[in-house]
């Protein structure tokens, strides 16, 4: 048995060992306290009613399984050490979370990695686009749990591109519970992006929730001006300033000479 089973299975017997609610209600319930304690280190505008989601969901459990919510996530955690890649996609068919007859499915890590080789073809492209940028956008419109982006992540990793610097994704997923389990994989791999909740037809949206590599990125920055200030244009910035930096030029040479 791979590590990175041992892990997944041992999550699995956890989610099976609260008796008294359905497996795939406890695998739901796991995924969105997670997010929201990941989400409340980083969004602070959005914590206090996140917060009060988290307790409402917590109180469902008998005070001597709450414990086991904390251990699904390291579980979880060094699952995706060992074997980076879809594992809560995977554990959510076999829980019977998924709804067919609503069409919902998702995507098998097979055609995932071969979508990524496909978009990843012209690899001089992509990195001329990170030399000019700084990083390269990545945008998926029925996300699910995220499997797409790990994929193209580490694809890109393969490539030698170092995907917490040089990507960041936009991801959309209609179900509440996809969007939980994407922003929890993505948050885990530390890869800079904003998970939203709503419809990629009628463009209506209910949250928003961005992972630590975003923020510590400086990815909203970066986003609104185009590129970073390490990237061609960003040297071109620099030099056509003569000294006079825009604030958030500023914030960001700031920002990366401190955590560099």
């Amino acid at each position: 048995m791979s590590p990175a089973k041992q892990h997944t299975d041992n999550l699995a017997k956890l989610i099976h060992s609260v008796g008294y609610h359905p497996p795939r209600e406890v695998f739901q319930d796991f995924c969105e306290m997670a997010a929201v304690a990941v989400s409340n280190a980083v969004d602070v505008l959005h914590r206090e009613t996140r917060e009060a989601q988290y307790m409402r969901l917590i109180q469902r459990y008998k005070p001597k399984d709450q414990h086991l919510f904390r251990a699904m996530l390291d579980e979880l955690q060094q699952a995706l050490e060992k074997d980076p890649s879809d594992i809560l996609g995977r554990l959510f068919m076999e829980v019977g979370g998924s709804n067919s007859r609503s069409g919902q499915f998702f995507t098998p890590e097979s055609i995932s990695q071969v979508l990524t080789d496909l978009t990843l073809a012209d690899t001089g492209h992509v990195q001329s686009l990170i030399e000019e940028r700084g990083f390269i956008t990545l945008s998926e419109p029925s996300c699910g749990a995220g499997a797409m982006v790990i994929a193209f992540a580490l694809r890109l990793r393969e490539l030698g591109i170092n995907y917490q610097q040089h990507l960041h994704a936009t991801l959309v997923d209609i179900d509440c519970r996809a969007v939980h389990m994407a922003y929890l994989q993505l948050s885990l791999l530390h890869i800079p992006a904003v998970v939203v909740h709503g419809d990629t037809l009628t463009l209506k949206q209910h949250s928003s929730w961005y992972t630590l590599a975003h923020a510590m990125g400086l990815f909203g920055i970066k986003l609104r001006r185009g590129f970073s200030l390490d990237s061609a244009r960003g040297r071109e910035l620099i030099g056509n300033q003569s000294g006079q930096e825009d604030a958030d030029s500023l914030h960001e040479r700031r920002m990366t000479m401190a955590i560099g």
